[in-house]
C-alpha cells in the first residue's frame, strides 16, 4: 500500500487533473501535482511539461463530453513505482474505458506518469 502523500498525488492526478474540466483549476492542480519537467506517456505518445500535459488532458476531455473518471481499487506501491486503476464513462453509467496510471514521484510531486488502457 502507498503512503498518504502518494495516495493524495495519485488521486489528484486522476481527479483534479485528468478529471477537471475547469481549465484554471486544472492548471493549478498541475502545478501542485507534477514536477515542471513531468513526462506523461500513453499509447498515443508522450508529452513533457505543464503546457503539453494540460493540452493533452484538454484533448482527452474534449473527446469524452459528460464522462467522468473514478478510481478503481487502492493505490499500490512497489519500490518507487505507484499504481492506481481507474474507469471512465458517463456519470452514473457503466464505464466505457478502464485503465491504470503508474507514476514515479520526485521531491513530493509526480515526475513521470504512464497510462495504460485496458480493453
Amino acid at each position: 500500500m502507498a503512503d498518504a502523500t502518494v495516495e493524495k498525488l495519485m488521486h489528484a492526478n486522476l481527479l483534479e487533473v485528468f478529471g477537471e474540466r475547469d481549465a484554471a483549476k486544472r492548471r493549478d492542480a498541475i502545478r501542485r501535482t507534477y514536477t515542471e519537467d513531468v513526462v506523461a506517456a500513453d499509447p498515443d505518445g508522450q508529452v513533457t511539461g505543464y503546457e503539453e500535459l494540460d493540452a493533452k488532458v484538454q484533448e482527452i476531455l474534449d473527446g469524452a463530453p459528460g464522462f467522468v473518471f473514478h478510481a478503481e481499487g487502492s493505490v499500490y506501491t512497489a519500490g518507487e513505482l505507484h499504481y492506481l486503476g481507474w474507469a471512465l464513462g458517463p456519470e452514473g453509467a457503466d464505464p466505457v474505458a478502464r485503465g491504470a496510471d503508474a507514476v514515479f514521484v520526485r521531491d513530493g510531486r509526480i515526475s513521470r506518469v504512464y497510462t495504460f488502457l485496458f480493453s
